[in-house]
């Protein structure tokens, strides 16, 4: 048995194990492939200031199951020397290590969907980039070594490519295209309604092509990366950043390492945890990191910076809603930003009634995190249960027990956060934090508040023209009875029933 032991690779369990990344089923795993490399992009073009342009195709082979999706970008390229690694290596990314928002956390996506392909047809993954027009285009064929978890190139060259910067994904695979729910096209119809400064043009298998123009020209507020907050961390993580710290210090390894640590708070964590402000970080044991833990927990601490988040913005949001979804009533909130776990993060709300929703029967929910589509597991995770726990009855939503509320409704619900706390690797709910649902529920009271005004307004509205109707009904009538009354001629009752009609329509007018 004891031959029979062996080391594993991350690649090679999650080749084993694809449904935890979102490849569980061929649908999914279109979809799936599609977002990784629509997520990229989008943060590739952000982090180099470029408003992103991005060009979806997905097109059917001659085998009726297979594939192949190609995205392309307008961004700033990739250098050369990392295009193996980004696509041939799970876990490997700039993102992981840094609290700053951005769609991509773990280094996994985009590799783990040309892991995919390569798995179900044999083919590697197709990456051309380009980083500059006066730079060569550099072709690569990739598959991932699932032993080694290290990329495998298959073929590398210098070739002739039309744009001037950018990079270009093509994967084939197997999957099962539908339009409908949990689809590609309700993934990018999604996520052009959460970013509205996007251009995408895409081509489905079935030839219809469709675009999604940007309504704002101006990109988000650049997020900037922030250092871990003390109240955040945990045991295991506390010993392992003072065995790594360059602070010569404790007192300057919590002021240094960590953020909202002042001078005088690093005194009063050392004093309360019985240790010298100069003693060595690395000399400290796990007894003594203990004792400083507490201290830490025990100290008031300024919330974390929040200029690591850049939310949507409530007028952007609805200026994506009017842009995707028709409707007579549009209305979007941004909470202030708060903390969770040491981590900032804020929630955004909005809400879109009537119009072309009136097909619907249910709400529509859209749930966003750092602006991605969370298309599947809607009813698992922290939005459904904070929509579901709110009283929407009281607002004049009709809702049974426990469920989304019912009408021609619209519900975006948007989490930003550099670390999101997912369910699991394939991001598809929020974990259910208290303070998060909290903060979601708060959202949409704000947002249900103009919609309760809309709809009384509405009622309103409806029961005046009723008894409009009511009246203009009986005007003849009226005319007729005070001729009998007041012996006028029919010329002078009909100039009594045409004022009557004036009177009606200026009441109505008002």
């Amino acid at each position: 048995m004891a031959l029979q032991q062996r080391e594993i690779s991350v690649s090679e369990f999650f080749t084993k194990n694809r449904h935890l990344l979102g490849f569980d089923n061929p649908k999914r795993a279109l979809l799936t492939t599609v977002k990784e490399a629509v997520d990229n992009s989008l943060d590739a073009c952000e982090d180099a200031g470029i408003l992103p342009e991005v060009w979806v195709e997905v097109e059917q082979t001659s085998a009726e199951d297979r594939f192949q999706v190609r995205v392309r970008d307008n961004g700033p390229g990739i250098v050369q020397e990392q295009i193996p690694r980004i696509f041939g290596k799970l876990l490997y990314g700039s993102k992981f290590h840094r609290l700053k928002m951005s769609r991509g956390q773990q280094g996994i996506g985009i590799s783990a969907a040309g892991m995919y392909g390569h798995l179900t047809t044999g083919q590697p993954i197709t990456i051309i980039s380009r980083t500059a027009p006066a730079e060569p285009a550099h072709f690569y064929q990739i598959v991932i070594d699932t032993k080694q978890n290290e990329p495998k190139i298959l073929r590398v060259q210098e070739v002739e490519w039309q744009p001037e910067q950018g990079t270009q994904v093509q994967i084939e695979l197997e999957g099962i295209y539908q339009r409908g729910k949990w689809s590609v096209d309700e993934y990018l119809e999604q996520t052009a309604t959460a970013n509205p400064h996007v251009t995408m043009h895409y081509a489905a298998p079935d030839g219809k092509k469709r675009d999604f123009r940007r309504v704002s020209s101006e990109l988000p507020a650049e997020p900037k990366e922030i250092k871990p907050h003390p109240h955040g961390i945990e045991l295991g993580i506390l010993i392992k950043m003072l065995q790594e710290t360059r602070s010569r210090t404790l007192k300057t390894f919590l002021q240094n390492d960590f953020c909202r640590v002042s001078s005088r708070s690093a005194l009063q964590i050392c004093e309360l945890a019985g240790l010298y402000e100069n003693a060595r970080p690395k000399r400290i044991a796990t007894k003594n990191a203990q004792k400083l833990l507490k201290a830490i927990r025990n100290t008031k601490l300024r919330n974390p910076p929040m200029d690591c988040i850049a939310p949507i913005e409530p007028e952007l949001i609805k200026a994506g809603m009017r842009k995707e979804f028709k409707a007579d009533f549009y209305t979007a909130i941004t909470r202030k930003p708060t903390v969770y776990r040491g981590i900032p993060f804020v929630i955004e709300a909005g809400l879109a009634y009537g119009g072309a929703l009136k097909q619907e029967t249910c709400a529509k929910l859209m749930r966003f995190a750092n602006r991605v589509p969370l298309l599947y597991n809607s009813g698992a995770g922290v939005i459904k249960q904070a929509i579901a726990s709110a009283n929407w009855k009281q607002y004049g939503i009709e809702q049974s027990n426990g469920s989304l509320p019912a009408g021609p409704l619209l519900i975006l619900v948007h989490m930003a956060s550099p670390w999101v706390p997912f369910t699991s690797e394939s991001k598809e709910a929020i974990a259910c934090y208290p303070k998060i649902e909290k903060e979601i529920v708060l959202a949409l009271q704000e947002c249900t508040r103009p919609l309760r005004r809309f709809l009384r307004q509405k009622q309103r509205n409806i029961e005046e023209r009723r008894k409009h109707k009511y009246i203009e009904k009986y005007i003849p009538h009226i005319g007729v009875a005070l001729q009998e009354i007041l012996q006028f001629s029919d010329g002078e009752r009909e100039h009594v029933i045409e004022n009557l009609s004036v009177v009606l329509q200026k009441s109505r007018a008002g």
